[in-house]
């Protein structure tokens, strides 16, 4: 392996995550994000085992899993909080190797900021373009600071500029039909089991309780409310409580009581969207990656699983490879069928859960009055182990 510096566009999760796998690969990173301060948009992440084993193999495992919520069963109930199905998820995690992790976003990028060193990451630097040569890439700032490296790593998000011109065209994002409002609450038994995943779904909508860990002291639900609405309706954040009572009226009383307690002054309200697979995740001396890379609806909960799937792949690749032309084939064989199979069926799993065929709904609420577990902990299998480390 020769070493090499490497500029990374992006203090997200998957930069982060990337700028640890490769400076314990040996090469020399810098972290550049256009905000002036990391504030994690959502308040959660649901990290999947896949991504959890990346996290392990990075040395993270220990404070991860003390950082994390205890996910043990999961449980599905209509509008009216009758159930339809609840079992026990252990099972799954003993087929995998490792339990999932929900964790407070705030709490895993302190774990990653930590490792990588704050020294690594400038804030308050806007990338807006970069040029190659034969010998480096040099990326531009519209602050007038010019950064030269080997290797220019994209992961500047959804909205991402340098995706275009890494992709020679402008990629459109594609909404999903639906409007998500998430943020974290205490647990209480009103709302439901500590170590279970209740979600209600009805009509379209769902809400859901995910076991987060805790936040100073006090064990927290991941919770997200989803409703099929037009894009670019209106976003007031002094209005959130009242929507979400007026779409969710008449529903269980779980549900009643979450949104009796949020806090919209501590919530996100966010149209979803994705993007078509992309052919390719490279251009000369450039990786894209996350959400820039594969921009998908969270249906799935492997947004950033996938981002931490990339940030081990590229690692590996630059390990195995001669030269960077090499590692770059490598990272785009490697990850470009993979991420792209997701995308669509995260967008598969949306349209079905939030009524784009309301006849399909119906019939997968019918499914889950027949669910043991086993079909749902098939598919999350098929997932897991479909990553880089089995």
């Amino acid at each position: 392996m020769t070493p090499r510096s490497i500029t990374i566009i992006g203090a997200g999760m998957g930069g982060l995550t990337t700028a640890l796998a490769l400076r314990q690969a040996g090469h020399t990173v810098h972290v550049f994000d256009r905000v002036s301060a990391l504030r994690p948009a959502g308040a959660a992440l649901s990290v999947w085992s896949n991504g959890v084993k990346v996290l392990a193999a990075l040395g993270l495992e220990t404070r991860l899993k003390a950082a994390s919520g205890t996910m043990t069963h999961m449980a599905y109930a209509d509008q009216h909080g009758r159930p339809l199905t609840h079992f026990d998820i252990t099972p799954l995690y003993s087929r995998v190797g490792q339990p999932a992790c929900p964790i407070a976003r705030t709490a895993l990028q302190t774990l990653l900021l930590e490792a990588v060193g704050e020294d690594r990451v400038s804030l308050g630097e806007n990338c807006t373009h970069y040029t190659t040569t034969e010998t480096g890439i040099t990326a531009h700032f519209n602050s007038g600071l010019t950064v030269e490296s080997d290797l220019l790593v994209v992961a500047d998000g959804t909205h991402s500029i340098l995706r275009n011109q890494a992709m020679g065209e402008t990629i459109e994002r594609r909404y999903c039909g639906y409007v998500n409002w998430n943020g974290r609450v205490p647990v209480t038994p009103e709302l439901g089991d500590p170590e279970c995943w209740i979600q209600y779904v009805g009509h379209g909508q769902r809400v859901s309780m995910m076991p987060m860990g805790e936040v100073d002291g006090v064990p927290h639900f991941y919770f997200f409310l989803d409703v099929p609405l037009p894009d670019g309706t209106p976003n007031d954040p002094g209005q959130y409580r009242a929507e979400l009572a007026r779409h969710f009226d008449g529903w269980a009383e779980p549900v009643q009581t979450l949104i009796a307690r949020i806090d919209p002054a501590h919530m996100a309200r966010v149209e979803i969207h994705d993007i078509d697979p992309l052919p390719r995740l490279t251009a000369s001396r450039v990786a894209l990656l996350g959400d820039a890379a594969h921009g998908m609806s969270p249906d799935l909960g492997q947004g950033g699983c996938q981002a931490m799937e990339d940030a081990w792949v590229l690692a590996r690749a630059l390990d195995d490879a001669d030269t960077l032309d090499e590692a770059l084939a490598t990272y785009d064989h490697r990850r470009v069928d993979r991420v792209g199979d997701i995308i669509l069926r995260a967008r598969k799993r949306a349209a079905t859960t939030h009524g784009k065929i309301p006849a399909l709904t119906h019939s997968w609420y019918q499914e889950l009055t027949e669910e043991t577990g086993e079909h749902i902990m098939a598919g999350m299998e098929k997932t897991i182990l479909g990553g880089p480390l089995v």
